[in-house]
Formats: C-alpha cells, structure tokens, sequence
C-alpha cells in the first residue's frame, strides 16, 4: 500500500520547496496546507491569526490534513505548528508515514527571511522565536518515524532524499 508522506519541522525546514520536488519527482499530487486553507477560506494565514486566533487556525489546518489525506498518495506539507497537536499524529498514522526535516533555528531564520508572512514570528526575533518553538515540539517531531537534516543541503539534496524514502518506505 502506498502511504502519503507527510512532512513535519519548523518553518523553514523545506516542508514546502522540498516536499514540492519530491512530489514532483514521484508524479505526486503536493499539498500545502496553508495554502490549501487560503484558498479555502479566501483569506490569508497571517489574517487567519489575527482575527479568529491560533486555536481557530489549527482547527482548519486539521481538517485541510483530513482531507489531503483521504485523498490518492501525495506528499503533505502542514505548517509547523502541526505535529505538536494532539490530534496529528493520530489523523495520518494509518494512512501515512511522517518525515521530520530537522533544521536549526537560525539556518530556519535565515531561509524564512527570504519568504515573509509566518504569523508566529511577526514582531519577534525569528531565530529566538524558533529556538522557542523548536523546544516546545522538537519532541512531536521526534515521533515521525523517518528523519532528514536539512541544515548544509540544498533544497534538491533534501527532495531526492524524500524520494529514496518515499520508494523505500512508503510503498512508492
């Protein structure tokens, strides 16, 4: 049975740039979470937090998962937030296998930087706000069975590991 790969770390680990890649390489649908929910909702993540509060985000990005996998095989990209809710690894468990991409707070800072529009980290400093993140759900991300350091490789590198894992793994 081939399972969907759903790709767990902080923002900024390569869920998406990565996990695109990969689902590419495979001939995969990719799914995105937060852009999923944008879509859905016509609103913008950053507006999602501001006006209806983190509880409110996290309640459409669990029904988004649910729904990408209920769905054929595909690589699933959930925000980081994610795999520390106490319901996550229970909606993928027999439908999926989780791959977390392990990255350091300031290699995470940096390859954020360059994108922009991550709630959690507005009006703070991104690499203490990630140390403090990194902390609160390294031990949920330490739950997924398959593991990729990010931090020296490049976005490729990470892709084809994905894939090496996806065909070895998960049935692909």
């Amino acid at each position: 049975m081939t399972r969907h790969l759903v790709l767990v770390g902080l923002s900024g680990s390569g869920k998406t740039a990565a996990g695109r890649l990969a689902a590419a390489a495979l001939d995969a649908p990719f799914h995105d979470i937060d852009a999923l929910i944008e879509e859905r909702e016509d609103v913008s993540i950053s507006r999602i937090f501001a006006e209806r509060g983190e509880e409110a985000f996290r309640q459409l990005e669990r029904e988004a998962v649910r729904r990408a996998l209920e769905g054929m095989p595909a690589v699933i990209a959930p925000g980081g937030g994610w795999a520390a809710q106490p319901w996550s690894a229970e909606d993928a468990a027999d439908r999926a296998i989780l791959v977390y991409l392990r990255t350091s707070p300031q290699v995470a800072a940096a390859r954020v930087a360059r994108e922009g529009n991550r709630p959690l980290l507005e009006g703070v400093d991104p690499v203490e706000r990630l140390r403090q993140l990194l902390e609160e759900r390294e031990a949920a991300y330490l739950t997924a069975p398959l593991l990729v350091e990010t931090d020296a490789r490049t976005v490729e590198e990470v892709a084809s590991e994905l894939v090496a894992l996806a065909r070895s793994r998960a049935g692909w």
